[in-house]
């Protein structure tokens, strides 16, 4: 058997929040809980003493107390956690009050701006006055088309600490994106940017803004932050709304004061990628993101006030929405708004030593590239604080593991972690008790009842199935907002086996308690009735050095489907015979015959969504001639038409 990549050394294991957890829930309830496993499985078997020693353990404020943990109907989502409580989510937040750095805000072209966790509060307390005097309330909403800055968490935490419901979308949406977006929500406040930086290029938004602004018909106030365009005035927006400047509606200082809402209040809306149709609009519970967080980040992730966190994310991510909430652990957060790769590659590992940062966040996609650019960390750049990776947004590769021991850090804990927008957390994370194994995630989160189910809905073990999670959780959304009778709700996520959780991932659970992720079920490929996750072949073709990126779809064909892999190539490549068929070898060398595609074409762009995710069923869709319904959702929707009309499809 191959050893795994990393293995925590025994101090480093009980220096850990996880460890400490561990010993004190076995104290207090007088359990033998010996390991990671046993603490798992009496998280899931007594999820009313586990939700509750997260409340106890982080200290979670309810201004009225609940009148039990959980009431639970009949079957999934029907269930109340904490009925009776209220809290505040911001109030977790800006806990800490010192003059130590909450936010470290860095722009592309080299700007700097901190802020104290006592400066942020002053802000918040600011721009919370100005927002109720606009009429902001319980149950407002307050969008923001915003980077990824300071002033868009003022806003949010702002806007929560009033009891307001929260959505954010960041500047690259295209114009009909953002209106299918905040239009269907109605946003009393809108918090925009005049313009952003990207790859060199500085981008005024006065014209899109204008756009969206003649569909928002709802908006009473409009809150410009200049950034990137400081020649902003409030009469360049074409809105019947009140318009003002960020630096003239507020000025911070007093302390904020925090509304209390139910557990299950709005508090996010967050939206699916909408490339089949209008985005679904998610709402996310206050308590259920508060306790989710709390766990992921004090836990799983092991951070603390001491720590430096950072995620490369936009503010149309939802991991910007879990980066935040590091807040509440007294951690220092670090933002950044561009490319990472302006001005080279090195950009985000340069920030790792220039800010200290101990829990660096990115995609699994960065990571492979970086290793494609040829950009060697350990050998330029100390890393010195550096104690976690984590990786999202698609399955880490295998090669990617190997990567980042050998020429990142090896005493890091690489943690490949999955869960999604739908839940705003995870349901795989990091442990950092664990060993790291080549390929995996590394565990089940706490308080998760996940499973892997084969077609039948039978439980299986190292076999791939349906990742699903059979019993309820906080952060179960509270539903889809205007669905009536929670239809399209239920249907999203229940429809497959009523009563239990189906997130849409293909995985497979191993030996050591982890899980692979093969891709996302409705992309799974199918040919000859064989079920093959799109990742299987991914993993095989990042092999290939004159390959940058791939996608794979199944075609129909003649009465079956066959396996069709798209390649971008590097500069100067083609694709020839010889290099067809050193990719085809390689897939068959490590998978099956049946993964080897039928077809391989070259493209010179692939189409992903905003977060960076590719699209196999927009393509499908495309090379099927049907239709694409939101090419808005997309980063790049210009990139479809290269995949349609393809005469080499037609043989």
């Amino acid at each position: 058997m191959n050893p795994p990549l990393w293995t925590p050394s025994p101090e480093r294991v009980a220096a850990t929040r996880m460890d400490a957890f561990r010993r004190k829930v076995a104290q207090e309830h007088g359990l033998d809980l010996p390991d990671y496993a046993a603490l798992h499985a009496w998280s899931v078997a007594e999820r009313e003493a586990f939700w509750l020693a997260i409340v106890d353990t982080f200290g979670v404020q309810f201004h009225e107390a609940p009148t039990a943990v959980l009431e639970e109907g009949p079957e999934m989502p029907d269930a109340h956690w904490f009925p009776g409580a209220t809290l505040n989510f911001a109030e977790h937040l800006l806990r800490r009050r010192d003059h130590k750095p909450a936010l470290i805000a860095i722009s592309e072209d080299e700007q700097r701006e901190v802020l104290s966790h006592a400066d942020l509060a002053a802000h918040v307390a600011g721009l919370q006055r100005a927002l109720r005097e606009a009429g902001v309330g319980v149950g407002d909403r307050v969008a923001a088309f915003m980077p990824n800055t300071w002033q868009t968490v003022v806003g949010m935490l702002a806007t929560t600490s009033l009891g307001a419901t929260w959505s954010s979308c960041s500047p690259d949406f295209g114009t009909h994106g953002v209106i299918d977006r905040f239009g269907q929500i109605e946003p009393k406040v809108l918090i925009a940017c005049a313009g952003y930086r990207y790859a060199g290029k500085t981008l005024d938004l006065t014209a899109k803004l204008n756009e969206i602004l003649s569909q928002l018909h709802s908006l009473e106030q409009l809150l410009i932050v200049p950034y990137a365009h400081p020649e902003a005035r409030p009469a360049d927006y074409l809105t019947l709304a009140r318009v003002d400047l960020w630096q003239d509606f507020y000025q911070p200082g007093g302390e904020p004061v925090f509304t209390p809402v139910p557990f299950d209040h709005p508090l996010y809306i967050l939206y699916s990628s909408g490339t089949t149709g209008v985005p679904k609009c998610i709402v996310h519970g206050t308590g259920g993101v508060l306790l989710q967080h709390l766990k992921e980040h004090g836990l799983h992730a092991d951070l603390g006030a001491n720590d430096t966190l950072f995620y490369y994310t936009t503010c149309g991510w939802m991991m910007w929405n879990w980066l935040v909430s590091g807040l509440a652990q007294g951690a220092s957060l670090v933002l950044y708004d561009g490319s990472p790769f302006h001005p080279g590659p090195e950009r985000l590992i340069d920030l790792i030593d220039a800010e200290g940062i101990s829990v660096f966040g990115t995609s699994a996609k960065y990571v492979s590239a970086l290793e494609k650019a040829n950009v060697r960390p350990r050998q330029t750049h100390s890393l010195e604080r550096l104690k976690t990776l984590l990786t999202t947004g698609s399955p880490l590769l295998h090669e990617s593991f190997d990567y980042v021991y050998r020429d990142v850090k090896p005493d890091l804990c690489l943690s490949s972690i999955s869960g999604g927008t739908d839940i705003v957390s995870c349901f795989a994370l990091g442990n950092p008790t664990a060993p790291v194994w080549r390929g995996e995630l590394q565990c089940k989160g706490l308080g998760m009842a996940v499973e892997v189910w084969d077609e039948a809905g039978k439980p299986v073990h190292g076999e791939k199935g349906e990742l699903v999670c059979v019993r309820h959780f906080p952060s179960i959304p509270v539903g889809f907002w205007n669905d009536e009778n929670n239809e399209k709700f239920l249907d999203a996520y229940f429809a497959t086996f009523p009563g239990v959780w189906a997130h849409g991932d293909y995985a497979e659970e191993t030996e050591h308690g982890g899980l692979v992720i093969h891709g996302r079920s409705d992309a799974v490929l199918n040919p000859g009735g064989v079920r093959i996750g799109t990742a299987e072949i991914y993993r095989q073709v990042e092999k290939i050095e004159q390959v940058l990126e791939s996608i794979a779809i199944g075609q129909e064909w003649q009465g079956d489907v066959r396996v069709v892999l798209f390649v971008r190539l590097r500069e100067g490549v083609a694709l020839d015979e010889a290099l067809q068929e050193r990719i085809r070898q390689t897939i068959r060398a490590n998978t099956t015959p049946r993964h080897v595609p039928a077809k391989i074409l070259e493209v010179a762009d692939i189409p992903r969504t905003l977060s960076g995710k590719i699209v196999e069923l927009a393509v499908r869709n495309v090379v099927h001639g049907r239709p694409v319904k939101n090419t808005d959702a997309l980063a790049n929707p210009q990139a479809l038409e290269l995949f349609r009309d393809r005469k080499e499809l037609e043989s």
